[in-house]
């Protein structure tokens, strides 16, 4: 698909024909996914050893507030992806993703040379605007790139690079943290991450608004052009299926969100190593990334919310499971169905939100599901550390499960018609 507009469909760095599809753009694509395997290593330095740090170097009692730290991720980062999109469409897709990667420089030096738990909550609020920008840009630059054809694919490889990293991440560092210490050894692959995201966004990365304007030629006067404040009341709740997907992404992370701060303190207490505990930890994200391989596209072929809804509840059984049980083994295989679910759900609901949003405002209305998504993380962390001081770990867990197995209900029931990307939709206001 080439735009016969010079202006609009020429390469602004070559001057040759703009595409759209990945084959067409495979080198930034490529770039795009190894970049993003940085972002989810960042994350990953913390997935096994930061609650730790907290429950064994200072000494905090409180489930709640040793999980504290993911309520500052999730807060800084659910509002940091609010206005991802809106940075993203003035100043362009690559200085946010550089900027992104300039709050996150100072994260592990931060953890390292931490003498407070503040500090670490500190470092974990910059880590939050992080990723909402730079994981936000490398989801939109490729779904850019792209086109309307291949979006569940160009997803689940996004995703696939950033959860497999942060489950080998969080893999290695339990296996370092077993033999060196949970700091600061450990925390070292962090500056290795965080400085070869930002070297490489800088000097290699192409904006894709040109992309965008190529897509939106062939929808361009379809309806009426919007606002932020109307593209946000869409994505939250006007739209029945951005709702749908709106309240599915917020639970699956709020059940990450619990999975991230209580799984190491409830594996901890039944007498499990750190080096143990890092495989548990690495085990779902690592399954939930590969398979997104084969999930991202499997929903464009066979559609979004049979995927979503299935997804929601595998999760559930994945949760109850590790709840239930006090065996390796049958925590490893909860794990690894939680990674099952996960992988379902989560390139699904990225490609059914950017089915059912114009291109001219698909970056915002991304922004506005990952802000509800993402929002997930604090409320995840915040009330299960909360029911786990009031009646245990396992309570915690079952609880998060129940309500994972509801959200799959409530795609099944308000999800409507099956998302494509044909559908006609607003054009958005400049």
């Amino acid at each position: 698909m080439i735009v016969p507009n010079a202006e609009a469909g020429l390469q602004p760095e070559s001057g040759r024909p703009l595409r759209l599809g990945l084959k067409e753009n495979w080198p930034q694509f490529s770039l795009l996914v190894l970049i993003n395997a940085f972002v989810g290593g960042m994350v990953g330095i913390e997935r096994t050893v930061v609650p730790l740090i907290g429950a064994e170097e200072f000494g905090i009692s409180s489930t709640t507030f040793v999980i504290s730290f993911i309520v500052s991720f999730g807060v800084v980062k659910a509002f940091a992806n609010l206005v991802s999109g809106q940075l993203a469409d003035l100043w362009g897709r690559k200085r946010v993703l550089v900027l992104g990667w300039l709050f996150g420089l100072p994260v592990p030096f931060m953890i390292i040379g931490a003498p407070s738990w503040g500090w670490v909550i500190a470092a974990n609020a910059l880590l939050g605007i992080n990723q909402g920008l730079a994981w936000s840009m490398t989801v939109i630059m490729k779904v850019d790139l792209v086109g309307p054809k291949s979006r569940g694919l160009a997803v689940g490889l996004n995703e696939f690079a950033g959860y497999l990293a942060l489950g080998a991440t969080a893999l290695l560092t339990g296996y370092l943290a077993s033999r060196y210490g949970l700091r600061p050894t450990p925390i070292y692959l962090g500056i290795a991450y965080a400085g070869l995201g930002t070297v490489l966004s800088a000097l290699l990365v192409r904006d894709t608004r040109d992309h965008v304007r190529l897509e939106a030629s062939s929808n361009a006067g379809e309806a009426t052009s919007i606002g932020f404040r109307e593209i946000f009341a869409l994505t939250s709740f006007k739209d029945r299926n951005l709702f749908a997907a709106s309240q599915a992404g917020l639970v699956n992370n709020l059940n990450d969100g619990m999975s991230w701060g209580i799984f190491p303190l409830f594996f901890a207490a039944f007498g499990l190593g750190v080096e143990r505990i890092g495989i548990l930890k690495a085990a779902y994200p690592a399954t939930w990334g590969v398979l997104q391989i084969a999930t991202g596209p499997l929903s464009d072929r066979l559609g979004r919310k049979g995927l979503i809804v299935a997804g929601m509840w595998v999760q559930a059984a994945g949760l109850v499971l590790t709840a239930a049980t006090r065996e390796f083994g049958w925590w490893l295989a909860g794990s690894l169905i939680l990674g099952v679910g996960t992988a379902m759900v989560y390139p699904a609901l990225i490609a059914a939100v950017s089915d059912a949003s114009h291109p001219t405002w698909r970056a915002r209305s991304l922004s506005v599901y990952r802000f509800w998504r993402d929002l997930g993380y604090a409320i995840g962390a915040l009330s299960a550390g909360l029911i786990a001081d009031r009646f245990g770990l396992s309570a915690a867990i079952f609880s998060i499960a129940a309500l994972t197995f509801l959200s799959g209900v409530v795609v099944a029931a308000c999800m409507g018609r099956p998302i494509t990307p044909t559908r006609s939709y607003p054009a958005a206001s400049r």
